[in-house]
């Protein structure tokens, strides 16, 4: 299997995570993504929308990191991290989309905001976005806090929920956003941090923070 992945990358991160945790061998291919014609040469053909992560195993090519996340767990069943049972699999996939329609885009606006347009100079960061993306944020996390009292992980057992959650968490710092008012959060996302899947995965991550 290969794997076409950005190390800077959220969505990306989270697949290298699981890729990681399960122990696939899978061969992990860098795009570029300061040559606009050379990654589109690379990925248009895998993937219509020219983004990563793309997986790619023998003739069957798969985009969208949920997805490529939920394919790879369940090559391994054995893990646990997508299990066979519908309700656990409902569950997992509840908070999956979740974060993808929710969560995931107020942290990611101050993100962008506060660190990564000053990172590739791309001007000011735009305040009215910020106070938004950090209401958003707030009501949200409060959401995860409460899910998460009196559990370790988000579906009961370490899953693909936790690591398509968790990655969206990994520009916080440089954000200045604080879980101080959400425990169990923190918590939540120190438990991922410990994992050494995690931290390989996130290795490119904290080399582009800096």
């Amino acid at each position: 299997m290969k794997l076409y992945t950005l190390g800077m990358s959220p969505n990306a991160l989270r697949v290298r995570a699981v890729v990681y945790e399960l122990g696939l061998d899978v061969e992990m291919a860098e795009v570029d993504f300061r040559n606009p014609e050379a990654k589109n040469a690379t990925l248009v053909p895998l993937n219509p929308n020219s983004k990563v992560p793309v997986l790619v195993d023998g003739d069957f090519v798969l985009w969208e990191s949920r997805a490529i996340n939920a394919y790879l767990a369940s090559r391994k069943p054995e893990s646990g991290l997508y299990p066979d049972d519908a309700k656990r699999r409902a569950v997992i996939d509840q908070w999956s989309y979740w974060h993808a329609i929710h969560l995931g885009p107020a942290m990611q606006r101050v993100a962008m905001e506060r660190f990564v347009k000053a990172k590739f100079g791309m001007g000011e960061p735009d305040e009215r976005a910020i106070e938004a993306g950090l209401k958003e944020s707030a009501q949200f996390l409060k959401v995860l806090d409460d899910h998460l009292a009196g559990r370790d992980w988000v579906a009961d057992a370490l899953t693909i929920a936790d690591f398509n959650i968790a990655s969206t968490f990994v520009f916080r710092v440089p954000a200045g956003m604080t879980l101080e008012g959400t425990p169990n959060v923190a918590a939540w996302i120190a438990r991922m941090e410990s994992r050494p899947s995690w931290q390989k995965a996130t290795a490119p991550v904290t080399a582009f923070i800096g």
